[in-house]
């Protein structure tokens, strides 16, 4: 596990690799074979499903931010809390302006890179943001 001053530059660099417009560069800070799965979906398994994932928010949402919360760190895992905004003008988008919070359960591996992250947001309330007026 990392050290708390650790987790949360690691935290503030993964939180810019959101930023980016980059989607590999949210994968980098996973495993090679980490995993991030989405409100109890079907997991993203390694590195390049990882990039394919964070890319459907960074196409949907061409101005995404995402702001930083507060860390957790718990016995075995972290908490990453975080804000997300943007506007879904991405293919077949909506023109609408979401802004929806969350947060990953993270399993720091061996490598110090997120093995696991299980992420939650209230799934409703986001569709409902995104519905056509």
């Amino acid at each position: 596990m990392l050290e708390p001053a650790d987790l949360i530059d690691f935290a503030k660099r993964y939180t810019a690799a959101w930023c980016s417009q980059d989607a590999a560069s949210v994968a980098a800070f996973y495993s090679p074979n980490g995993s991030l799965c989405i409100n109890d979906g079907v997991p993203s398994v390694g590195r390049a499903a990882i990039t394919q994932a964070a890319e459907g928010f960074m196409t949907a949402f061409p101005d995404l931010e995402v702001l930083m919360g507060r860390v957790v760190l718990c016995e075995k895992n972290a908490e990453y809390h975080w804000t997300l905004t943007g506007t879904n003008t991405g293919p077949s988008g909506t023109s609408r302006r979401v802004k929806i919070s969350g947060f990953e359960v993270w399993t720091i591996g061996a490598d110090a890179l997120i093995a696991e992250s299980n992420g939650n947001f209230d799934g409703e309330d986001y569709q409902r943001q995104l519905a056509r007026v």
